[in-house]
């Protein structure tokens, strides 16, 4: 496998979305009438991988699909599973009306170890339970990534990607994190070395980059169609994405 050209985590948060200003407006009240799940289930419970790569939740026959490129080293992207995302699924994915799924885009050897994790259980609620619990642990990650020693973290560089992958699961405690939420470390430990899946990954950046020109993250698309969000900031952007899929629901 080639050598995964990313930079380092540390340096990357400036590449997520921040902006200023305020563009958002109120979102439509009005009721959605919901469609019913198959055989009374819950569709936010219904999870499965798209051809694209990535994990989507709900009515795969949604009139609405939302897809969210997000990367596990952007604070911005935390701040939405922990703001937005929850309204998203409750009151929109629960319909039966939009579905929603969640992209990867990885940006650095740290970020495809997290992404790895989250991905381990495969097609799965747990997915999306276990991607909101690596954002809220990401402070804590950084912590102990950076306090790796300069020179182990030069050694680090010239490792094969696998052993990378491992080495930073290990400085995170990553591992113990996803053990405590129902993935054995044996399981993440055959994760963190699944070369098709790490290849899969550096390929749905590649493909995001080529089709929709994405430089940021969170990005949304609505029904395929990137979703404007200029100059705006990290508590806006919820507002503005519900009002884009009230939008797309009229």
């Amino acid at each position: 496998m080639k050598r995964i050209a990313l930079l380092a985590a540390v340096s990357l948060l400036a590449a997520c979305n921040n902006g200023g200003g305020n563009n958002s407006t109120a979102a439509d009240t009005t009721p959605i009438t919901p469609v019913a799940a198959p055989n009374g289930g819950d569709w936010t419970q219904m999870i499965r991988q798209t051809a694209e790569g990535g994990m989507l939740m709900g009515n795969p026959d949604a009139p609405v699909k939302v897809v969210e490129f997000s990367s596990m080293t952007c604070p911005h992207c935390a701040h939405f599973s922990e703001n937005g995302a929850p309204k998203l699924v409750n009151d929109y994915v629960k319909t039966g009306k939009v579905s929603f799924e969640l992209r990867n885009f990885v940006r650095d050897p740290f970020d495809i170890t997290m992404a790895l994790i989250a991905r381990c259980a495969g097609a799965t609620p747990q997915y999306f339970t276990m991607t909101d619990a690596l954002f809220k642990n990401q402070g804590a990650a950084f912590e102990k990534v950076q306090a790796i020693p300069a020179a182990e973290q030069q050694q680090l560089a010239n490792l094969p990607p696998a052993q990378q992958f491992a080495r930073y699961a290990q400085a995170a405690g990553l591992q113990e994190f996803a053990a405590q939420r129902g993935l054995p470390s044996a399981k993440t430990s055959q994760c963190l070395a699944n070369q098709q899946e790490t290849e899969k990954l550096v390929q749905m950046n590649s493909d995001a980059s080529s089709t929709y020109q994405l430089q940021g993250t969170p990005t949304f698309l609505i029904n395929n169609k990137v979703v404007d969000m200029p100059g705006i900031t990290e508590d806006q952007v919820w507002p503005t994405l519900e009002q884009r899929i009230r939008d797309a629901l009229s």
